[in-house]
C-alpha cells in the first residue's frame, strides 16, 4: 500500500463515526462505529492474497528486458550494471529494452489534483535514462507507469513480453518504497529479477 492510502483510509473510517456521535449521539455513533468495525474485518476476510506475476507470451526469442527507475540513470558505471544484469552486453542489437518510470505523486499533489507535474517528473527521468543506455548502444522504448512499483511492472507485463525485470532504487534508507517494491517482485515475479541499487544522486 502506498503511503499516502493509510491517512486517507483511516478518515474514511473516523469521520463519518464523529459525525454520528457529535450529531445524533452516542446511540447512533457506536452503531455506526460497530458497523465500521464489521465492514473492515469483511473486507479483510475476502481481500484475495496477491499472487503471481506472469509476464505475456513472447512472440520472438529476443531478450525483452523491463527496466523500471524511480529516478535517471546517467552513469555510465551504472549503465553499465544494468547492462550485465540484463544479459545484452554484445548483443544489444537483439534484445528489446523497455524503460518504465512510475508518476510518484506526492500527497499534497493530489489534494490539490496536480497529477500532470508528477507525469512530467517521471518523462524527464525517462529521457534522461534512455538517452544514457543509447550512448551504451542500447535502444529502448520509455514509458510512465502507476506511481506504485509492483503495480506499474504488474500493468505492464500484461502485454510486455519480460525475459527479465530489472528494478533501479536508492538504497534501503533513501527509497524505503523502493526497497519494499523489490521484497514483493523478488517473491512474486515468475520472469527472472534484479535489483540494483542506486548510488546515491549527486547535488
Amino acid at each position: 500500500m502506498t503511503p499516502w492510502k493509510l491517512p486517507l483510509i483511516v478518515a474514511a473510517i473516523a469521520a463519518p463515526v464523529a459525525l454520528a456521535f457529535a450529531l445524533a449521539g452516542p446511540g447512533v455513533g457506536g452503531a455506526v462505529g460497530a458497523f465500521a468495525g464489521v465492514a473492515i474485518v469483511v473486507a479483510a476476510a475476502v481481500q484475495r492474497p496477491r499472487g503471481p506475476i506472469v509476464s505475456a507470451a513472447a512472440a520472438d526469442s529476443r531478450r525483452h528486458i523491463l527496466l523500471v527507475v524511480g529516478r535517471p540513470v546517467e552513469d555510465p558505471a551504472e549503465v553499465r550494471r544494468i547492462a550485465r544484469a540484463a544479459g545484452v552486453e554484445g548483443e544489444q542489437a537483439g534484445a528489446e529494452v523497455l524503460v518504465l518510470a512510475p508518476a510518484s505523486i506526492g500527497f499534497f499533489d493530489r489534494w490539490a489534483s496536480d497529477l500532470e507535474s508528477a507525469r512530467r517528473q517521471a518523462q524527464q527521468n525517462l529521457v534522461l535514462t534512455v538517452a544514457s543506455l543509447a550512448k551504451a548502444g542500447i535502444a529502448a522504448e520509455a514509458r510512465v507507469g502507476d506511481e506504485d512499483l509492483v503495480q506499474a511492472v504488474e500493468d505492464q507485463l500484461q502485454t510486455f513480453p519480460a525475459s527479465a525485470v530489472i528494478l533501479a532504487t536508492g538504497s534501503a534508507g533513501e527509497d524505503e518504497a523502493g526497497t519494499a517494491a523489490a521484497a514483493e517482485l523478488g517473491s512474486r515475479l515468475q520472469a527472472e529479477f534484479h535489483h540494483l541499487v542506486l548510488e546515491p544522486a549527486s547535488g
